[in-house]
């Protein structure tokens, strides 16, 4: 067994959540061992981070950067639990990464530099949703699922997918076509062989 660091990115309502419970259970019948993370943590940094996304003002530009700050932070605090993790040749399955910070925060060189320290993951995969599919799915707590700023958001995310080769799935079929595509994505990297993926 290898290790890997697999990360799902998205827009909210992508379908993230759905995605990495299956294909946390396809690779233990694979035989893998799987552990599941997501940003923000379960931390007092990242619970501080949940309750400031609610605010009014989540999308100013002020704002962002104080939340680009602790979800620094909170990555630097999760980082330990990857290194365990390597040392047991787990995979990991993170529900977003240094590249949402990328998407949603800003500026990029300033968001690189506060997460210089941060280790990316080996995998990345962008589920790509029509932004009104994906307003239709939330429940609509956070400010950040308004419609024109997950517009811009998309946009940002397929932006950097092209610069850091993300693999990006269409999520507008349905959730077995996106699972099937996603682990026929995985497969090779973990040796799996992808012939008859259903």
């Amino acid at each position: 067994m290898k290790f890997m660091y697999i990360c799902l990115e998205g827009i909210d309502g992508s379908g993230k959540s759905t995605q990495i419970e299956l294909l946390e259970k396809w690779l233990k019948e694979m035989g893998h061992t799987v552990e599941k993370v997501v940003e923000p943590t379960s931390s007092p940094v990242g619970i501080l981070i949940r309750e400031m996304l609610q605010e009014p003002q989540a999308t100013d530009s002020h704002f962002q950067k104080v939340l680009a700050l602790l979800f620094a932070a909170d990555r630097m605090l999760l980082m330990d639990k990857i290194q365990q993790e390597e040392s047991q040749n787990k995979i990991i399955i993170s529900d977003r990464c240094f590249y949402s910070s990328m998407v949603y925060q800003s500026p990029s060189s300033w968001i690189n530099e506060i997460n210089k320290y941060i280790r990316k993951p080996d995998l990345v995969l962008l589920l790509d949703i029509d932004v009104d599919t994906a307003v239709s799915r939330c429940q609509g707590q956070d400010q950040f699922e308004k419609k024109s700023f997950l517009k811009e958001v998309r946009s940002k995310y397929l932006e950097i997918a092209k610069k850091h080769d993300f693999f990006v799935i269409n999520a507008n079929t349905g959730i077995n076509m996106v699972h099937k595509n996603i682990k026929k994505v995985v497969a090779p990297h973990l040796g799996i062989c992808d012939t008859g993926i259903l």
